[in-house]
This record gives structure tokens, sequence and C-alpha cells, in this order.
């Protein structure tokens, strides 16, 4: 469970102390289930949630209007286990045996199972949306999920295949993590009955911020440590994923392109290896880096028609946070 921390405290001002709620709430669905082997499943799952960012940019977006803990407390547990329900599904999906450094569930209990873990979850997830008893937010729930779905697949059935389009790349990260974002962000808003405007301004704050958090994900993924990232540099590219480092990169190297080579089949190995010492000795990573402080202004320029505060003040301070993060 959740226990808040000096740095919550700072990134998430306000909220922080409402967090532990949250985070009981998640956790609860590993209690009273009847069926141990689900019990240590759901544990191992849930022990892996992070510094609960889009639970607490749920919880802001409900201070614009009435702060109603009730149903917001249900609404931020859902976000957050919806997303730790697609982990647990992508990890099946990539074969992974680590995240973060820890054994993840199909490791240690079998994809099959893991699957079905992730269902359970999904399942939980959509009964914590329906205790906010709104209907539009039940609505953007469902076709977020649909949305998450749709990127997912989309990235498991273009492993290896070359494409050096920016938008589609855009597209598919705005289905894989921002629209779970916006959606915590609007939904926040829309529990607490904020005004039209100010939901339709969250929304957008969500999504931007959601992609600048992506690209700087994908950008550690070459250049973070992989002691602290849990896994080795360019991971996503050895996987066959594309993400903006590479694909501004393969834009610069029409000729003689490793990457090119290796996803034809070309001495994959030594190939990809050589695409990324290349791409982190060129520029492409300061670039992606402009690409996504863009992505951040834009998510700073929806917070304009928020009244003046420390709710306001929090959501842009944590646009500062994902900038800067080193993990």
């Amino acid at each position: 469970m959740t226990n808040t921390t000096p740095e919550m405290q700072r990134l998430y001002g306000p909220v922080t102390s409402d967090l532990p709620r949250v985070s009981a709430q998640i956790h609860s669905i590993a209690q009273n289930v009847g069926f141990e082997f689900l019990q240590r499943m759901l544990e191992t799952a849930l022990a892996g949630t992070g510094k609960m960012m889009r639970p607490a940019i749920a919880l802001l977006a409900g201070r614009l209007g009435v702060y109603d803990l009730d149903r917001l407390v249900p609404l931020a547990a859902s976000v957050e286990l919806l997303h730790t329900a697609t982990l647990v599904h992508d990890d099946v999906i990539d074969r992974a045996e680590e995240r973060r450094g820890e054994p993840t569930p199909n490791a240690l209990f079998g994809n099959a199972a893991s699957v079905m873990l992730g269902d359970y979850m999904f399942a939980h997830a959509a009964d914590f949306i329906a205790q906010t008893d709104n209907t539009q937010v039940v609505r953007v729930f469902a076709k977020t999920l649909m949305t998450i779905a749709k990127g997912e697949l989309t990235q498991d059935i273009t492993v290896f295949e070359y494409s050096a389009d920016v938008q589609r790349y855009l597209d598919r990260i705005i289905g894989k993590t921002a629209s779970l974002f916006g959606t915590a962000a609007q939904g926040g808003a829309m529990v607490a009955g904020a005004s039209a405007e100010q939901v339709e301004a969250m929304r957008l704050y969500g999504l931007r911020l959601g992609i600048a958090f992506q690209i700087v994900d994908d950008i550690l993924d070459f250049t973070g440590d992989p002691a602290v990232m849990g896994k080795p540099a360019g991971s996503d590219l050895q996987g066959g994923t594309l993400t903006l480092p590479a694909i501004l990169y393969m834009q610069r190297h029409l000729d003689d392109n490793p990457v090119k080579k290796a996803f034809e089949g070309v001495r994959r190995k030594a190939n990809l290896d050589r695409a990324i010492r290349e791409i982190l000795a060129s520029g492409t990573i300061d670039e992606s880096m402009a690409v996504a402080r863009q992505f951040g202004s834009e998510a700073r320029e929806a917070l304009a028609t928020l009244p003046p505060g420390e709710t306001r003040e929090t959501l842009d301070g944590l646009i500062d946070y994902v900038m800067t993060r080193r993990s």
C-alpha cells in the first residue's frame, strides 16, 4: 500500500493526504477473494504501483468542483488499476520476465493465468468507475479502455515493422499512455461537476502531459541508468518497437541505415547495437526532448483557463516534473 513521501507531497500538494485512501481501495481487491492463488497474483501485481501520478491528477481535477472523495477515490483507483492491468497484459505480450527489477506475474504464474489476472483487474476497475454514479464518466472510461486495447494491439502487430512516420508513433502512444492521463484529468473534473470548459481543459492537459510523459519515457529507454530502469539501453528498439529517438534518427539516415537492416533480419543484433550507439551519439535525443517540451507547453496552455491557485500550480508543477524525471 502506498505511503506518502516528501517527494509526493512536493508533487501532489493538496491531494497527497488523500492518496493512501486511493491505494487502500486498489489493494482491497486482493482481500477476501476466497482463492489463495488469485490473491497471491493480485498482491504481486499491485506491489508495483509507483508514484500514483494518474490518481493524483484525478483528485487534483476534482478540486475544480465539489471535492467528494466518496466518488473521486473510486475514479482515481479505477484509473490506476486500469493502468496496472495493462502492464500485466503488456508483460505477457512481451514475454517480459522482469519489470523495474522485479519478477512479472507471468514469470511467476505463467502467461495464461496472467491474462486472466489482467482481465480480473479490468473488471474491478469497471466496478470502481461505476461507483462514481456518473454515466458520462463510465462512457469515457469504456472508450479509454477500447483506445488502450487498440493501441496495444497496434504496437503488437507492428513489431519489427519499419516506419519513419512520427504521426503514427504519436497515435500509438496516445492509445498506449496518453489516453489514460486524459481520462484521469477529464474524469476528475466531470465527477466534481466542473464547467464544460474546465472539463475540456483538463482533458487536453492530461492528453498532452501523457504524450510528453511517454516521449520522455522513450528517451529514458536509451539514456536512463539500466540499473534504475531495470532494462538495458535501447530495449524497445531491440524488441522491435520504434520510438521517437529512433524514428528521427531513421529520417536523417536514409542510406546505410542499421535499423532498416536489422528490421529486415540482416545481422539483427549487430545492427541494433550499432543503431543504439549512433542514436545516443546523434542529436535525436535532444530533438525528441524538444518535442516532449512542446507537448508540455501545450499542457500548460490548457491550464490557462483554470482559476489561479494551488490546484493549478500543482498541475503546472507536474509538467516540470515530467520533463526532468530520470526514471
